[in-house]
């Protein structure tokens, strides 16, 4: 039964590793140009419309796949499929309510809730974008539902099929009202609607998906009786709300947080609100890249859930230790060496792909990418304390670290000599207090605790080593190559590849030869077994 689950997580996790791949893709090829076409002010409206729109779009959906996934893994787990249903159904109907709340809060109040952020001009993007919420309470109710089965194939269409509406329709009407002479706020608003056209289409294909689940499951022999209507409402609540206070809480100090940073440049740093705007927007293209890392690591947070659930409820203490920590060597196979790369290689990252964009750039990207790695180590041991039982507890780390951001940023960002770049140190600090609450809780809660020493250090090791590298190639390949190529855009991009490619080969062979990789977590991966047969991993 525990090699099944196993199997059933890896499985989970592989479909949405896949699927963050695909997505990441989409997403850079949709946001790089759409950014370069927005600017630097432009791009703050972009952020500034989708930070309302995340507030709200988390009160309404953050802790419902949690939620159904732990608590249909569980029934499933203990045959109760009559009470799977029952979790279903209350499920559709109680987020279906608070999902159209949500979109006429942001239909009715888009213009309070634009002047409220200090950037009175995104009321039309809050509006695009008000749909999306109910759309997206749907899809989580089918995300949850269907995580519950191990199945995470509606949360793979679900987000695919966002990010290519985005990029097909939200970039084609960004072009068009560009080219037709309208202002950054309407172009970005343009570019939002994507993001609602994904999610509407992608409704009937999620559910199709789940009625399939459904009839997979289904049994001639059902003896279970369900809970009631009432008492099942009230499991669901019990774990939702706790979650969703938590996001939420965090959430509201980045809503806030933005909008003190634009006020703070401005009262306090003393600069104009059109270049708070373009120095925000810089910040903003940082922050973008910056989340590249813990999108990866976030499906393998989604799967681990109804794994480390089940288990518990089996009263298999030691299965879920080994999923545990498995999943966090994952996250620290894959966050350390992506934030060490963002933090050496910035300057070439930036003018890549933002070439003669804000001079800011560069130094913003490099305290965001260590703080990358501390917003992975969030998530993978959130989704733990979610599994485990102990989701109140993120209504204690989170206020802290959002409280430790505030301080930050208010005292750092309106200092005329640090200005913006007090925003990123906020965030470096705010994620590095929750994680280390995260792993204190971890430890004392857990039945038995992960070795931390043993899956931090050797990853550690070699993401360090493998940074030294790349700096000292890309260094060596620009001197190489500028009488070539010039050192102009192009000139940056082909040295900053060879040195990633690089950096990728040495990580890859420090990971072998220093055993930061075993046969067991190369099991983890899709044909990972054949592959440590030929290495003569063991």
């Amino acid at each position: 039964m525990a090699d099944e689950k196993k199997a059933n997580y890896l499985k989970g996790a592989s479909i949405l590793a896949a699927t963050v791949a695909i997505t990441k893709v989409i997403g850079a090829v949709y946001k790089v140009p759409l950014f370069n076409l927005l600017g630097d002010e432009g791009t703050t409206h972009f952020q500034v419309t989708y930070y309302i729109y995340n507030l709200l779009l988390t009160i309404s959906t953050a802790g419902i796949p949690v939620a159904l996934s732990r608590l249909i893994s569980a029934a499933r787990a203990t045959d109760r499929p009559l009470q799977v249903r029952r979790y279903y159904h209350v499920g559709m109907g109680a987020f279906m309510t608070i999902g159209a709340l949500g979109m006429l809060l942001m239909l009715l109040f888009a213009q309070q809730l634009a002047d409220f952020m200090g950037d009175y001009e995104v009321a039309g993007g809050v509006k695009c974008l008000a749909p999306a919420v109910l759309f997206a309470c749907v899809i989580s109710v089918f995300r949850g539902y269907s995580q519950g089965h191990n199945d995470m194939v509606p949360t793979a269409i679900s987000q695919i099929m966002e990010v290519l509406c985005k990029l097909v329709f939200g970039l084609a009407i960004a072009w068009y009202l560009s080219s037709r002479g309208y202002g950054s706020a309407a172009i970005s608003a343009g570019a939002i609607v994507g993001v609602t056209i994904g999610l509407g289409l992608a409704i009937p294909i999620v559910g199709g998906r789940c009625r399939k689940i459904t009839r997979r499951f289904a049994s001639d022999t059902v003896t279970d009786i369900p809970d009631s209507v009432k008492d099942t409402l009230v499991q669901v609540l019990k774990i939702s709300i706790p979650i969703t206070l938590g996001s939420s809480i965090l959430n509201i100090i980045n809503l806030i947080d933005s909008k003190l940073v634009l006020e703070r440049l401005q009262s306090g740093a003393g600069f104009s609100y059109t270049d708070a705007k373009i120095l925000f927007g810089v910040y903003s293209k940082g922050q973008s890249l910056f989340a590249i890392p813990s999108s990866f690591i976030t499906p393998v947070a989604v799967a681990v859930v109804p794994v480390i659930a089940a288990a518990l409820a089996r009263r298999d203490a030691g299965e879920a230790r080994r999923m545990t920590e498995s999943s966090i060597k994952l996250t620290n196979l894959v966050a350390m060496p992506a934030a060490v790369g963002l933090c050496v290689l910035a300057r070439p990252i930036i003018d890549t792909l933002y070439y003669g964009s804000n001079e800011n750039g560069p130094r913003l990207l490099a305290v965001l990418g260590i703080a990358s790695f501390f917003v992975c180590a969030y998530i993978i041991t959130n989704g733990i304390l979610q599994a485990s039982g102990h989701e109140k507890l993120a209504l204690l780390t989170l206020p802290i670290g959002g409280v430790v951001k505030v301080v930050v940023n208010w005292v750092l960002v309106g200092s005329r000599a640090v200005n913006i770049m007090g925003a990123p140190i906020g965030t470096l600090a705010c994620y590095l207090v929750i994680t280390v609450l995260n792993v204190v809780f971890i430890v004392r809660k857990l039945p038995e605790k992960p070795d931390f020493l043993k899956i931090t250090v050797r990853p550690a090791l070699c993401a360090v080593i493998m940074g030294a590298a790349a700096w000292g190639v890309y260094g060596v390949a620009s001197r190489l190559l500028a009488g070539v190529l010039g050192t102009g855009r192009l000139g940056i991009a082909a040295c900053t590849i060879v040195a990633v490619a690089a950096a990728v080969a040495v990580y890859f062979v420090l990971a072998v030869v220093l055993r930061a990789v075993t046969r067991e977590d190369m099991a983890l991966i899709s044909g990972g077994e054949k592959l440590a047969d030929k290495l003569h991993i063991r």
